[in-house]
C-alpha cells in the first residue's frame, strides 16, 4: 500500500483557496495538520442552542473509532454525526443528495462526506461498511476520486473485497495503479476479477504468468469477449500491429478504460461518468481535453479552481471558437488585472463573464478573482458586475458594504449578505421565501426538529440539502424550511451563500 495518498483537490468556498494546494496527503496514518487548504467548511461548531448539553455515557468498547479525512476542529462537525440514525437510511440519503446545481450545497456535502465520524450507534460491522461504501461511491460519482481513494486507503482497503474494489478503481482513474497492484500481488484473493489479476501481474513484469492466466480465462470463458480482446492486445501488442481498432464500449469500467489507454486507443471521457474526467487531467491527454475535464470537475466542486486557472493560462489558445474563446477571455482578463489598468479590467470583464456563465463556472470564477477585482475602482455596469461577482465569493459580507447603486434588488442582496434580508422589501417570491428562512420566528420543520432532538445531525443536514434543491426548483416552503434548518444547526454561512447563489445565478 502506498504511503502517500492523492491530493484532496475539491473546490469548496473557502478563504483557504488562496493558499498553495497540497500535492499529497502525506499525513494519512500520521499526525494530521491543524489546517487544510481544501475540502472543508470553516463553520463555527454546530449547536442547536446555547443550553448545557446532556451528558451521555457509553461503554468504551461500544464506540467505533472515528473515520474521515478532516477532523472536527476544522469542520466544526461532531464525530457523532450519524448518532441515532439508521445506516441504511443515511446511505440512501447520501446516494440521492441533489447537489449538482448549488456550489454551497456541494461544499456542505463534501464536508459531510469527508468529516471524521463514527458509524451510527448500534450499527453492525456490515452496516457500518455499507455506509462507508456509500460515501466512497458518491465521491467517485461526483468525480472526487482523490478523496475517495484517500478515504478507502484510510479505512484499510485490505479489509474487504468491496473496499479494495473501490480503491483499485480509484487508483486506475488517478494513475496510481502501481500501489493497488502491488497490494493485490500480496493478497490475490482480493482481486475483483481475472482481468484485474492479469493486468496487475503484467504491471509487475511477470508477462509469462499473465499470459498463462489469460489463456486460462480464454479456455474457461472467465471474462467477457471484449476484455479478453483487450488483454490480448495489452500483453501481445506486436501481434495486433495494424489491426483495426476495437469497438468503443458504452459503459467501460475503470480497468477497461485503462486498458484502452494502454493499447493506444484512448477513450474520450466526455461522454463517460464524471469520474473518468480525472484521467484527462494527466499529461497524457491534450490541453483541450485537460481543460474540458477540469471545467467538468470544477463545476461539480470536485476540483480546486486554481487547477482550472492554471490550465486556462498555460499557453496561448490553439484556435478560436468554443472553449478557446473562453481561454482567450480568461487570459485577457487576468492580464488586465495584473497590469492594474481600470479601463482594461472594465473592458475585459463583461466578455469573460459571459464565457464563464456559458460554462456554469460563476462561483469558481468569483473565488479566483473577487479579491483582485475589489482592488480596482470600477464604475457603471462594470462596477455592478464586479459587485455581484464579489457577492458570490467568500468576501460577500465586505462586498455588501459597497453597494454600487441603490435599487430594491441591490438593497435586498446587500441585506441578505449580512444575514438580515428582512430589513428591506423582497423583490420577488423567491426572495420572500429566503427572507422567511432568515426570520427569527420561523422554525425548522417538525420532523427535522425531532431528528435533531434524537441526535441525527448528519441526517438532518442531508435532508436540508434535499429541501434546498426542491425550494430552488420552485417550492417556496421547502426553500424557507431548508434555510431555517441550516441556520438552526449553526450553518449560517452556508445558508447565506446558498441563498446569494440562488438569487444571483439561479438554479443551473
Amino acid at each position: 500500500m502506498r504511503t502517500k495518498a492523492a491530493l484532496i483537490a475539491i473546490f469548496l468556498p473557502l478563504a483557504a483557496l488562496a493558499q498553495e494546494p497540497l500535492s499529497v496527503i502525506d499525513w494519512l496514518g500520521q499526525a494530521r495538520p491543524s489546517t487544510l487548504p481544501g475540502p472543508v467548511l470553516l463553520e463555527p461548531p454546530v449547536a442547536a442552542h446555547a443550553l448545557r448539553p446532556e451528558i451521555e455515557v457509553s461503554a468504551l468498547e461500544e464506540l467505533a473509532a472515528p473515520l474521515g479525512l478532516v477532523p472536527p476542529n476544522v469542520t466544526g462537525l461532531p464525530v457523532d454525526l450519524w448518532h441515532g440514525s439508521d445506516a441504511g437510511q443515511v446511505a440512501r440519503l447520501i446516494a440521492d443528495a441533489p447537489v449538482k446545481n448549488s456550489p454551497a450545497m456541494q461544499a456542505l456535502f463534501y464536508t459531510l462526506l469527508l468529516a471524521e465520524k463514527r458509524p451510527p450507534m448500534g450499527a453492525s460491522d456490515a452496516e457500518a461498511e455499507g455506509l462507508l461504501l456509500a460515501q466512497i461511491d458518491r465521491l467517485i460519482d461526483l468525480g472526487a476520486t482523490d478523496p475517495a481513494l484517500a478515504l478507502a486507503e484510510l479505512a484499510g482497503p485490505m479489509q474487504s473485497r468491496a473496499l479494495f474494489r473501490r480503491w483499485f478503481d480509484s487508483t486506475l482513474l488517478t494513475g496510481e495503479e502501481d500501489d493497488s497492484c502491488a497490494a493485490l500481488q500480496e493478497r490475490p484473493y482480493l482481486s475483483p476479477d481475472y482481468a484485474a489479476t492479469i493486468f496487475c501481474i503484467a504491471r509487475a513484469g511477470d508477462w509469462q504468468t499473465a499470459a498463462l492466466t489469460l489463456e486460462t480465462a480464454h479456455a474457461l470463458d472467465l471474462l467477457p469477449p471484449l476484455q479478453l480482446d483487450l488483454l490480448d492486445r495489452f500483453l501481445s501488442p506486436e501481434i495486433f500491429e495494424g489491426a483495426p481498432p476495437l469497438p468503443a464500449p458504452t459503459s467501460p469500467d475503470p480497468l477497461t478504460f485503462r486498458l484502452y489507454e494502454a493499447i493506444g486507443e484512448r477513450l474520450p471521457s466526455t461522454r463517460l461518468p464524471r469520474a473518468f474526467a480525472n484521467a484527462d487531467l494527466r499529461d497524457l491527454a491534450g490541453w483541450k481535453a485537460q481543460i474540458e475535464a477540469a471545467e467538468r470537475l470544477t463545476r461539480i466542486g470536485a476540483l480546486n479552481p486554481n487547477k482550472l486557472l492554471g490550465l486556462y493560462t498555460e499557453r496561448a489558445p490553439a484556435a478560436s471558437g468554443g472553449i478557446w474563446d473562453r481561454v482567450a477571455a480568461v487570459q485577457r482578463f487576468d492580464t488586465a488585472l495584473t497590469t492594474g489598468s481600470v479601463a482594461a479590467v472594465a473592458k475585459t470583464l463583461p466578455p469573460v463573464w459571459a464565457q464563464i456563465q456559458a460554462a456554469g463556472l460563476e462561483v469558481p470564477f468569483a473565488h479566483l478573482f473577487a479579491d483582485r477585482l475589489a482592488e480596482h475602482p470600477l464604475d457603471g455596469a462594470a462596477a455592478v458586475l464586479a459587485w455581484k461577482i464579489r457577492l458570490l465569493s467568500p468576501q460577500y459580507e465586505a462586498a455588501a458594504q459597497q453597494m454600487p447603486e441603490d435599487t430594491p434588488e441591490y438593497r435586498f442582496l446587500a441585506a441578505l449578505a449580512q444575514g438580515e434580508p428582512a430589513r428591506t422589501a423582497p423583490p420577488d417570491e423567491r426572495a420572500r421565501a429566503i427572507t422567511d428562512g432568515f426570520s427569527a420566528g420561523v422554525q425548522a420543520p417538525q420532523s427535522l426538529r425531532k431528528a435533531l432532538d434524537a441526535g441525527q445531525l448528519g441526517e438532518v443536514i442531508l435532508r436540508s440539502i434535499t429541501l434546498f434543491d426542491s425550494g430552488a426548483r420552485g417550492n417556496p416552503a421547502d426553500l424557507t424550511a431548508a434555510l431555517a434548518t441550516l441556520r438552526r444547526i449553526g450553518l449560517e454561512d452556508t445558508a447565506r451563500r446558498a441563498a446569494l447563489q440562488l438569487m444571483l445565478i439561479g438554479q443551473g
